[in-house]
């Protein structure tokens, strides 16, 4: 790359999706923090929130935020069905703003991964008796040996978990987030209704790959229809089950094309999670090519993610037409200044706060400068 390619990378290239104008190409994956005592947003959550806007990312996105007591994946997971809740978000949404990032907001329901411990509790699940919750599913099937055989939703349920996605979507909106993503990947809730594998349903939400997104469908357009026009619309799906017979990048493709039709912006294209049987090839960017395929095929853009870290990467991802969006998980959990760092690299305009400018950031060799001025 030359130097002036190198000014205009793709990576810092401004995006917009509908009224909303993304400062750059890069957003913050959703990763819990299972640090919600009473699923309240907390300090930790302002904290890691704001410093990743700070540190110069696009797009903030919170973690996966239920919709329902019941859909949180452990007792310390944040939620939005409260009013007390969405005044804490509210001052997240605030401060993420005003360092220049968009404030995004994940909704999902865990389903039948619900109702377990931390991770750095050993992942087990937390029965009823010992402050956990019976967990649903479109089909009474357990994730795995020794995991709870969930209650199958009726229809009524169904239609309820809808009307409590629309629900927590208002409030998202009078919280002052400008995204909303639907958490449909992972095992979670919409995804077991995508799968042949958790699904098997004998009613119009089973059977069919028509039936077996019914669900997500239905939930997309309740959504839409309440999300403000303006504002963009993101659905994270896995796009490939990684087993033989399970959900396939083919169905994605299908789906992704229904969704765009629906009013959704962009597909967030993660996979995996549904099942232990998964064998997943992972190494870096192992899930680009699936965004790749999604994009081009089903004609809606797409999010990248999976061990991105690399600025020269992800710019290159960006600049060969694989995806719309970088989506950078544990790289921003190490360094909340990636983006800045990633300008330095490229050689992009990356405006630090006017607090920090005096560090030198685009200068590298003031580090080693004994008489550097940075007190």
């Amino acid at each position: 790359m030359t130097s002036a390619d190198m000014r205009s990378s793709s990576l810092f290239e401004p995006v917009t999706f509908r009224g909303v104008t993304i400062r750059n190409r890069i957003m913050v994956s959703p990763m819990c923090q299972y640090s919600a005592p009473d699923a309240l947003p907390t300090e930790w959550h302002y904290v890691h929130l704001g410093s990743r806007a700070v540190g110069g990312a696009g797009i903030v996105m919170t973690e996966d935020t239920a919709v329902d007591p019941i859909g949180r994946i452990t007792p310390f997971d944040v939620g939005l069905w409260s009013d007390e809740q969405e005044a804490a978000f509210s001052r997240i949404a605030r401060f993420v703003s005003e360092q220049g990032a968009v404030a995004g907001l994940q909704l999902g329901h865990a389903g039948r991964k619900a109702s377990h411990s931390r991770p750095w509790e050993g992942r087990k699940w937390i029965t009823p008796a010992d402050g956990g919750w019976n967990v649903v599913a479109p089909s009474s099937l357990a994730w795995a040996d020794g995991e709870p055989v969930p209650n199958e939703l009726t229809k009524q349920q169904i239609a309820d978990v809808i009307q409590k996605f629309v629900d927590s979507a208002k409030r998202a909106c009078r919280a002052g987030f400008r995204v909303l993503e639907l958490h449909c990947a992972h095992g979670y809730l919409a995804d077991s209704f995508l799968s042949p594998l958790s699904n098997l349903r004998t009613d119009e939400y089973g059977g069919s790959l028509e039936h077996r997104t019914k669900f997500l469908r239905e939930l997309v357009a309740a959504v839409r229809g309440t999300w403000p026009e303006h504002l963009p619309l993101f659905v994270r799906l896995s796009c490939t089950e990684w087993v033989d017979g399970g959900w396939s990048l083919e169905d994605t493709v299908h789906l992704a094309s229904a969704l765009r039709a629906l009013g959704v912006d962009l597909i967030d294209c993660s996979s995996g999670g549904n099942s232990v049987h998964q064998k997943v090839p992972v190494e870096r960017g192992y899930q680009v090519p699936l965004s790749e395929e999604i994009r081009h095929r089903a004609r809606i853009p797409t999010a990248a993610v999976g061990l991105i870290s690399d600025p020269l990467i992800a710019n290159s991802i960006l600049e060969a037409g694989q995806a719309d969006l970088v989506v950078l998980g544990r790289i921003m959990l190490w360094d909340p200044y990636w983006p800045h760092h990633a300008a330095a690299v490229l050689g992009a305009d990356s405006r630090l706060p006017v607090q920090y400018e005096r560090s030198g950031i685009h200068a590298p060799d003031r580090y080693s400068d004994p008489n550097a001025d940075t007190d």
